[in-house]
């Protein structure tokens, strides 16, 4: 089958570290972890799996971090190599194992990509794949497939970005007839952004600040807008189209980094600014709760300065390997915590799947609202002109850039 396929070593995590700050052109050529070629479909690991076909699979902000060699090397210990990236999908499944009951061949299904103990094949299951935590499971290096913490990061399971991957059938969800396929191939990264504010337990007026605007920090403002429509939110994203749609999704007020970022926040919350003579200024007062969506060192240090004192920080955007002053943290006594993509949640009804919980919300008016989140596909051979659109917003308005089906050869 046609694939981009994932190759990782020092001397090309070093070539690749030098060239990302270059040019984005450089970073998908010869030396570079990516590489388009001919593999070997993936074999169904038992027969409770499935096969799919993708016709959708979107470019993920950790995607971008991989290829240019920003990630933190603490994942390579959970990841086995080469693989085939790509886990936010939307495809049909094409053949299915004797043992699968849940979905049949031409279902249209999304995928939720974790590969906790079920999917490896464990009846014993570990202490957070019991609590409902299936994305923390603490097997991700044993069982029926190789190591990763998800499919796009294991090299038995294929992924979104070649002709076919496999998945067990308890990671696959059907996609109702509203829902077109750019609304549907977002039900992984909105999942992630309703963990995140699901887990934080946001109040209605609460005064919350999300921090960027790609995906996952406009799909936080919008999952903050369905859950708890009454609080007030104030997104900081950079580029025009980025503001433009954080309005449209909910946001109460939408300011742009810059140096008078500090005076537009504490016009908006009433928090005090106190000059220091290097770096941010510090500041007492601000937001109950704030989302860090950029995972960058200059993200994090304004959430922990603009969280007022004993206000709550979550980090839902995967952080890059960085360096900051902790104090605010400290002084402040702030809460920081983590939200990694999805888990049963424990909502009005009951206890349910944060895909579920996504795919009700896609199902109503936010189904088309979201899918205008997805400006630019392209083929699989064109996956350099997708790499440098996803590493470019401001120049390509790109938000999500998806690739459509590769070939079958």
């Amino acid at each position: 089958m046609l694939a981009l396929q994932y190759s990782k070593s020092v001397p090309r995590y070093v070539w690749v570290r030098l060239l990302a700050g270059r040019s984005p052109r450089l970073v998908t050529g010869p030396g570079a972890f990516l590489r388009l070629a001919q593999i070997p479909p993936p074999e169904l690991p038992s027969q409770s799996w499935v096969r799919v076909r993708p016709s959708l699979s979107g470019i993920c902000g950790s995607d971008v971090a991989a290829v240019t060699g920003k990630s933190s090397i603490y994942l390579s210990a959970f990841t086995s190599f080469p693989f085939v990236p790509g886990h936010e999908v939307v495809g049909q499944v094409v053949e299915t194992g004797r043992e699968v009951t849940s979905v049949k061949t031409g279902d249209r299904v999304v995928l939720e990509p974790a590969l906790g103990c079920t999917v490896r094949g464990f009846r014993d299951v570990c202490r957070p794949c019991t609590e409902g935590h299936y994305s923390n499971c603490e097997r991700v290096t044993e069982g029926d497939i190789s190591a990763g913490i998800q499919i796009g990061y294991c090299r038995d399971t294929g992924g979104g970005w070649g002709s076919y991957l496999v998945a067990h059938e308890s990671q696959l969800y059907h996609v109702p007839d509203g829902i077109s396929d750019e609304a549907a191939v977002l039900t992984e990264p909105l999942s992630c952004a309703l963990h995140g504010v699901l887990g934080a337990q946001v109040l209605e007026q609460a005064r919350v600040l999300v921090v960027g605007g790609g995906t996952i920090g406009l799909l936080t403002v919008a999952a903050l807008r369905y859950l708890v429509p009454t609080c007030t939110i104030v997104a900081i994203a950079r580029h025009p189209h980025q503001q433009k749609m954080a309005g449209e999704l909910g946001g109460s007020h939408v300011v742009t980094p810059g140096p008078d970022l500090y005076d537009q926040m504490s016009g908006l919350t009433g928090a005090v600014v106190h000059s220091i003579p290097l770096g941010k200024p510090a500041v007492m007062g601000g937001f109950d709760v704030t989302f860090e969506c950029t995972g960058s060192s200059d993200g994090l240090e304004d959430a922990v300065r603009w969280t007022r004192s004993q206000g709550q920080v979550v980090l839902t955007g995967m952080p890059h390997p960085n360096t900051i002053d902790l104090t605010p943290m400290w002084y402040k006594e702030l809460s920081v915590t983590g939200a990694y993509t999805y888990s049963v949640e424990q909502g009005i009804e009951g206890e349910t799947r944060t895909f579920r919980i996504a795919l009700d919300m896609l199902s109503g008016d936010w189904g088309e609202r979201l899918a205008a989140l997805v400006r630019h596909r392209f083929s699989i051979k064109q996956h350099r002109n997708a790499i440098e659109a996803a590493m470019r917003p401001g120049r390509s308005g790109s938000i999500k850039t998806v690739f459509e089906p590769a070939e079958e050869v």
